[in-house]
């Protein structure tokens, strides 16, 4: 199972350098396609994108990601409020692993 980082090329810059393999560079008009791509990879663990990215999606999208499981969603950055990294891995794991 592997990180993807889906986003612009600013933003995928630090994972790239972090020595991710699965990145994926998207500009806005090509953003749903990416990330329906990435969806439907069996090798995906974790999937990070930016939180303004994310709300660009369309919302039938946006619930299927922030509904997701395998792979669970994480959204960074952004102005308005990211995703807990906690309560993905409790979505994902069924436990707090905090407690």
């Amino acid at each position: 199972m592997e990180l993807a980082v889906v986003g612009s090329s600013e933003f995928v810059t630090g994972f790239r350098l972090a020595g991710i393999k699965k990145i994926y560079e998207a500009k806005s008009d090509e953003l749903e396609s990416v990330v329906t791509k990435v969806l439907k990879d069996s090798d995906v663990g974790i999937f990070v994108m930016h939180e303004d990215d994310f709300n660009k999606l369309p919302e039938i999208l946006r619930d299927t990601l922030s509904e997701s499981v395998d792979p669970p969603v994480v959204t960074l950055g952004g102005t308005g409020e990211s995703s807990n990294l906690r309560e993905k891995i409790k979505q994902s794991v069924g436990v707090d692993l905090w407690k």
